[in-house]
């Protein structure tokens, strides 16, 4: 299945407030960035580079490719709504990624409230691609 790589992506003002809150991601070979079913502890940003996420559900393993540019949010679902990752992300070698642990996010977000709509936005974007792949299928 593939997603619309735009779905994830977040405009340039949230993301340069992210970094400045983020430590970087060493990807020198394959990286697990979190696994389905693990605690949401921060959001990852993705700079440059690919990241497969898989979902394991009751009839397999569903895969998932995003090539992506600057300003992927992943694991933004499990962190706002409180929830364990619903799926797994490993980034591949070369991927430039940063990590933005939850209470310095939710920091962020309660201090500039314009940011928390620009979340919003691209959760919106997510659930839109999703449900598009979902009846496409």
């Amino acid at each position: 299945m593939h997603l619309d790589p735009s779905a994830f992506v977040a405009g340039q003002e949230l993301i340069q407030a992210l970094e400045k809150h983020s430590s970087a991601v060493p990807c020198d070979h394959d990286r697990i960035l979190f696994h389905q079913g693990d605690e949401a502890i921060g959001v990852y940003v993705l700079h440059s580079g690919s990241v497969t996420l898989t979902m394991q559900s009751d009839s397999g393993e569903v895969v998932l490719r995003i090539e992506s540019g600057p300003g992927s949010l992943l694991g933004l679902p499990g962190l706002i709504g409180e929830k364990p990752f619903s799926l797994t992300a490993v980034a591949h070698p070369g991927a430039r990624v940063s990590f933005v642990r939850r209470d310095d996010f939710l920091r962020l977000m309660d201090q500039n409230p314009a940011l928390s709509f620009k979340v919003l936005q691209v959760l919106a974007a997510e659930v839109r691609t999703a449900r598009q792949a979902i009846f496409a299928s």
